[in-house]
């Protein structure tokens, strides 16, 4: 299965059948050619491209935030490997979510993601009475996240083998 044809669209509109739904928000970590990995850099760039363009024409919103940094970790042998981590886009996911809430363009926020970071800004939400879903899988739930919010979906692991698309060889 490739991510960049996967049908995000058909899965939410399942799993999210009786939620009212006016805008759907996926945020990408920005990613940049890695001096070390330059040949993997330009496969991930070249398939966060097609992903994206995947997601708009199924009406997402796309915002990209944060980024994917390397850096070099060594193990308890001196073993040095290089790490990629993606840092920012909670925070924007965070702010995002705080502003609408502020600007009272938000009555509920469905949250899809498995970052225990978001926990402070979805208490916010509680503060200013947005309904907040938290969106799970039911193969790694976020506990922290499905205590925060007032509602929690998780998502069988057969609906999302539902939504992938056939190919014929």
């Amino acid at each position: 299965m490739s991510i960049h044809a996967y049908n995000f669209d058909g899965l939410f509109k399942k799993v999210l059948k009786d939620v009212k739904i006016d805008r759907k928000i996926f945020y990408l970590a920005r990613l940049k050619e890695h001096n070390e990995t330059k040949e993997k850099s330009k496969q991930l760039i070249e398939a966060q491209r097609l992903l994206k363009t995947h997601l708009e024409k199924q009406g997402f919103q796309i915002v990209v935030a944060g980024r994917v940094r390397g850096h070099t970790e060594e193990d308890n042998n001196g073993k040095k490997t290089l790490i990629f981590k993606e840092k920012g886009v909670d925070v924007r996911i965070a702010v995002d979510m705080v502003s609408l809430a502020c600007d009272k363009e938000l009555e509920t926020a469905i949250i899809g993601s498995s970052d225990s970071d978001l926990q402070p800004a979805i208490a916010e939400l509680t503060k200013r009475k947005v309904n907040r879903i938290y969106l799970g899988f039911e193969m790694m739930p976020n506990k922290g996240l499905m205590y925060t919010a007032n509602h929690s979906i998780i998502i069988r692991n057969s609906e999302v083998l539902e939504f992938v698309k056939k190919t014929l060889i």
